[in-house]
């Protein structure tokens, strides 16, 4: 019995690899353009993490320690507390709204650009 010897592609030259290597990821990573996409996400979802946080431990807060303010009638029987617990759903329709807006406009086309370029090898 013998075995083969894997067949040499014509021309002599191995092919290159169906994906980006490792070494591309790691060249990608550092170039200017995926540090400006880096820059661009974080300078928008954390100072918008932060601030949700806040005003969430605010209404937490607010609700354990001023029961007196958070029990203030504003009409009928709707008083603030009801009205900051629905702000909170809004709020965070809001910043998902905001997100997927600022990702569409600033944040996709980077990643497209340097995805488009790793694919082509450069």
């Amino acid at each position: 019995m013998t075995t083969q010897a894997a067949a040499q592609p014509p021309g002599g030259v191995e092919p290159r690899p169906a994906g980006p290597t490792a070494e591309d990821f790691e060249r990608v990573q550092q170039s200017p353009e995926f540090a400006e996409l880096r820059r661009s996400h974080r300078s928008f979802a954390f100072p918008l993490t932060v601030a949700f946080i806040a005003w969430y431990l605010l209404y937490v807060l607010l609700s354990n320690y001023a029961g007196g303010f958070m029990g203030t009638k504003l009409f009928g029987n709707i008083n603030v507390a009801l009205v900051l617990g629905l702000a909170q759903f809004a709020t965070t329709f809001l910043i998902a709204w905001l997100y997927a807006r600022h990702a569409a406009t600033g944040l996709d086309p980077k990643a497209a650009a340097i995805k488009a370029r790793m694919e082509a090898g450069e």
